[in-house]
């Protein structure tokens, strides 16, 4: 059974989550009920009990919290991995200062739980590369993050 950590970020987890970094977010889907999970990687902890995410404005994610707003994230860093639970909603249906059309939500978290399998620690966190031209990606994950962190 998962251990609750708190009902909000530690500072290590805070700390993670200051920049573009890869989670995952499981939501319930609009139309089946069924799980989905999608990968992120613009995410910014405003504070120890908010995060802010950027997804495509056309993005599934839009539809599903929506419907049904609890969310978990999905963190892997710290030595471990982490479920963050809490309520998204859509905050911004276009970001401010962005060539792309992507939306903002936020997450009010209710709970962070430690959910690694016992007797392990997690030695190396997954890593990811853009698979397009580096600097115009570098341009816009600044750009992005930018306006998450000013909305």
């Amino acid at each position: 059974m998962a251990e609750t950590v708190s009902q909000t970020l530690s500072e290590e987890l805070f700390a993670l989550l200051q920049k573009e970094r890869f989670v995952t977010l499981a939501t319930v889907d609009h139309e089946t009920g069924a799980p989905s999970v999608s990968s992120l990687s613009w995410t910014f902890a405003v504070n120890s009990g908010l995060i802010r995410f950027a997804v495509d404005s056309r993005s599934r994610i839009l539809a599903n919290i929506a419907k049904e707003p609890q969310v978990v994230l999905h963190l892997i860093g710290a030595g471990s991995s982490f479920a963050i639970n809490g309520r998204a909603e859509l905050k911004a249906e276009r970001l401010e200062g962005v060539p792309l059309k992507l939306a903002m939500a936020e997450i009010a978290i209710d709970s962070v739980r430690d959910v690694m399998f016992y007797g392990s620690r997690i030695s190396v966190e997954p890593q990811y590369e853009k698979t397009y031209d580096k600097n115009a990606a570098a341009k816009l994950d600044n750009q992005v993050m930018d306006a998450l962190k000013k909305a």
